[in-house]
């Protein structure tokens, strides 16, 4: 199982990502390491989470989402922070 998730900093910025273990994953941002985005800031919380079966799946999934807009992308953590299913 894979999943594309958005963190967000205190400054409200965004990261997509992939990964297989995502409270691993955002320790292993807020340890400050990782992507060089995220090296700058250790205080990210899971804002955005989306399960695919396969990688090749939440790879598309993840280049979709960085290519949109930021409204956008608010639009999509709404939902799934309203409890709507965003499962593939």
């Amino acid at each position: 199982m894979y999943f594309v998730y958005m963190i967000r900093n205190l400054y409200s910025d965004l990261y997509v990502g992939i990964t297989d273990n995502p409270q691993q994953r955002l320790k292993y941002h807020n340890e400050k390491r990782g992507a060089l985005f995220t090296k700058r800031d250790s205080k990210f919380e899971i804002v955005f989470l989306e399960e695919h079966l396969t990688l090749t799946s939440a790879r598309k999934r993840e280049i979709q989402i960085k290519k949109w807009r930021r409204e956008k992308k608010e639009t999509l953590i709404a939902k799934f922070q309203s409890g709507l299913s965003t499962k593939t």
